[in-house]
């Protein structure tokens, strides 16, 4: 299997009349399709390289082998008719069209240069002729929808348009997977106690436990592009966060104890050394991550 590191590689190679020629599913993946699940949701802290590659090498590996896929991905669903319009064009035109579908203005890992060269690597093997869609699938659609959920306690009205976005690409072919990469809150299949509210997320709106899989990203150390309160920021309860508060970088950060080495990998296991993760169905390993900046900073979306 090749290693993530040369998955994370920015995607030239997408013109080549085969960019899935080395490409083989991570590790662990036949047990976890062996749940027989439609859905499998990789939760993830955002603004790493690492994590959307991850993805793109499983829907690459799955493609390879004849499968048809869908690959859910964070970003806005008021965003989802322009990404699909942007989908049908031929592959030297995508990231054109790409650039100016809800880059600008983001600071946080979803609008990451990760993200950007996932969607020009999903795009460059569905031009090769492999069965690849995508779907945007954040916050809601519309304003019907909105009203539809708003009912919902705390931020399930979001976590269930989330799902519901999901699931209607999903119905629209015969998908062999429904890959998502999503924020690992949203990914948890137990109910979210925010301050005395309790809400569902959305791997819990999406199916029953027994038709979604979950798995939470754990790595070794590295860092992430990620925006952090400032530790002296002075903030009040219900009022906007003062300037300067937020620092948004890229940051270092340290996970397990225990490091199962720099292979990606997935398991349905608990992880080594910890009790078993009653959010989960398992996890899925990246070893050392980096930070990926937001793609708005890069030279080519200014173009």
């Amino acid at each position: 299997m090749s290693s993530l590191a040369s998955a994370a590689t920015p995607l030239e190679a997408k013109h080549s009349a085969h960019p899935d020629r080395m490409c083989t599913a991570p590790s662990g993946w036949a047990e976890v399709a062996g749940r027989g699940t439609l859905y499998v949701v990789f939760g993830e802290v955002h603004g790493t390289r690492e994590s959307p590659a991850f993805v793109g090498s499983l829907a690459c590996g799955l493609a390879a082998r004849g499968e048809r896929i869908l690959v859910g991905v964070e970003l806005q669903a008021t965003d989802n008719p322009a990404l699909q319009r942007a989908w049908r064009l031929p592959d030297d035109q995508f990231a054109p069209a790409l650039r100016r579908i809800g880059w600008e203005g983001r600071t946080d890992g979803v609008g990451s240069e990760a993200m950007f060269r996932l969607l020009q690597r999903l795009h460059a093997l569905r031009s090769s002729g492999r069965n690849i869609d995508v779907v945007a699938f954040n916050g809601f659609a519309d304003e019907a929808q909105s009203e539809r959920l708003r009912d919902l306690a705390g931020q399930g009205p979001h976590e269930a348009a989330q799902a519901e976005n999901i699931r209607k690409a999903a119905e629209g072919g015969r998908y062999n997977h429904v890959l998502v990469l999503v924020g690992n809150l949203h990914a948890r299949k137990t109910p979210v106690d925010d301050r005395g509210t309790v809400f569902e997320p959305m791997a819990m709106h999406l199916g029953s436990a027994a038709q979604v899989t979950t798995l939470n990203m754990r790595l070794s150390q590295g860092s992430m592009w990620n925006c952090l309160v400032r530790p002296n920021a002075k903030l009040e309860r219900g009022k906007p966060l003062p300037p300067g508060a937020v620092d948004c970088g890229n940051h270092q950060t340290h996970d397990a104890a225990v490091d199962l080495g720099p292979t990606p990998l997935m398991s349905l296991e608990n992880f080594p050394g910890e009790p078993r993760d009653a959010n989960y169905d398992g996890f899925y390993w990246l070893g050392r991550v980096n930070g990926s900046p937001p793609a708005s900073s890069r030279d080519q979306l200014r173009q």
